[in-house]
């Protein structure tokens, strides 16, 4: 396909298109092999392949995050469990060593060398531990593709998100003569848990950013984009580790001190928080264990628990009454207690200004056949830390949805999507970036 000057909605039609097959491929390659959050050692790898041929800088290893700043690290024997599974597949590798240590994300800089905007989009690589069906009308089962990996799954499109950046980086390397300013692409690990975005901002990717973009595939009628959201609740993730002394549950219950009493009292406790008046609040302890045996008073105890709120103000309220009920909790049982912060997320509305350059970008689309102007998302996103930092220097930001029809919802084992919402996506950014040149 030759170059048009231009790029023209005609020609962004025509090129979009031609990445379809390629965008498939991607997409399935990354949804056969899922890797969790700071776990991403094969999938980096693929992204850093696919983005080394073509003309932007690229960025892996500590150049990508933050060290101290990233939340929520796996523990050793998931990451060594993952990271061996990315050397059986690439065999002895001086990258796989360079980010073993959950050192995982890339991120691709394409230089106009011409004056310009600065351009940022983040897709997130990460998937969940989920077991995916097996059932026969499963597409990925159908057409060979299904997860390899037991209890992992890419149920949250990321393996799309991944694609649609993949795809977005093609074009601006054929057309980076044509274009203007600078392109920043973050692939960013871990944001199942609100986990690694803090840690690129922390690292300064956000700097210097006027117009900044994320989104993500959603239900809907294919063909249909929405150019902004709000209602994305701010939410933070915790663990919390109580510490008792263990003694025998007969002989001598009192000289112990049991740790599952004050989980059990704070998993309890968490959720009869009293709800904020200024908004939507959500509180959820979602994994609870401890203790080595039926007879023994257990010395400890670990529950993970996620607070929400639908602006940052109501989540925090939540968060501190969180922390004085586990505080109690422990007192209760005489036993001690300490609480590490997994994940977060702020409320941060999208730009408005969003719409008109969404609509505009698109007119006369066939691709993209409607645009909504707004929409709400009811979770959580770590890229709204990227928004902020963006909005907090003066640029813009959005927060974008992709519609497809979904054979099951996000989150759950029999999540698939129409591959065709991966060009709907790309001819979005792609004449996103073609508008702002020519205004």
């Amino acid at each position: 396909m030759t170059k048009s000057n231009d790029l023209s909605t005609s020609y962004l039609h025509d090129y979009s298109k031609s990445l379809q097959p390629k965008l498939s491929k991607w997409r399935r390659y990354l949804h056969q092999h899922p890797e969790l959050g700071w776990c991403e050692f094969l999938t980096s790898s693929y992204i850093k392949e696919a983005l080394e041929p073509l003309k932007c800088d690229v960025y892996t290893g500590e150049a990508v995050t933050k060290s101290d700043q990233r939340l929520g690290l796996p523990t050793e024997e998931i990451r060594q469990f993952y990271y061996r599974l990315a050397e059986e597949k690439l065999g002895p590798s001086q990258f796989l060593e360079e980010i073993a240590q959950s050192h995982t994300g890339v991120v691709a800089r394409f230089e106009t060398g011409k004056p310009g905007k600065h351009m940022a989009f983040r897709f997130d690589i990460d998937a969940l531990p989920i077991q995916e069906v097996e059932l026969k009308d499963h597409i990925p089962e159908k057409e060979g593709f299904r997860s390899n990996r037991q209890q992992t799954m890419h149920a949250c499109a990321h393996d799309g998100h991944t694609a649609i950046g993949l795809g977005l980086a093609q074009f601006l390397d054929q057309h980076l003569d044509e274009l203007t300013g600078t392109y920043t692409l973050l692939f960013q690990p871990s944001e199942e848990g609100l986990r690694g975005a803090r840690s690129m901002v922390e690292k300064g990717w956000l700097d210097g950013v006027d117009l900044f973009l994320s989104g993500h595939i959603m239900e809907g009628e294919l063909g249909t984009v929405t150019a902004t959201t709000q209602g994305q609740l701010a939410s933070t993730k915790y663990e919390t580790t109580f510490h008792g002394r263990s003694a025998h549950a007969g002989a001598n219950p009192d000289s112990g001190a049991n740790a599952i009493l004050a989980a059990a009292h704070a998993t309890i406790g968490l959720h009869g928080i009293s709800r904020h008046h200024a908004g939507d609040s959500r509180i959820n302890v979602g994994q609870i264990n401890g203790g080595q045996g039926k007879n023994i008073i257990a010395d400890y105890a670990k529950i993970g628990f996620e607070t929400r709120g639908s602006t940052t103000e109501v989540n925090t309220y939540i968060s501190n009454e969180a922390h004085r009920i586990i505080e109690g909790a422990a007192r209760m049982q005489n036993v001690t207690y300490e609480t590490k912060k997994q994940g977060e997320s702020i409320s941060v509305p999208s730009n408005r200004e969003w719409v008109g350059k969404v609509k505009q970008a698109l007119t006369d689309s066939h691709i993209v056949t409607t645009i909504i102007d707004d929409g709400v998302v009811g979770g959580s996103e770590d890229a709204t830390l990227m928004m902020k930092a963006v909005q907090d220097q003066g640029g813009l930001a959005t927060y974008m949805l992709y519609h497809s029809p979904l054979a099951g919802l996000h989150h759950q084992p029999n999540f698939d999507y129409h591959e065709n919402v991966l060009c709907v996506a790309v001819h979005t950014l792609m004449s996103l970036v073609a508008a702002e040149q020519r205004s």
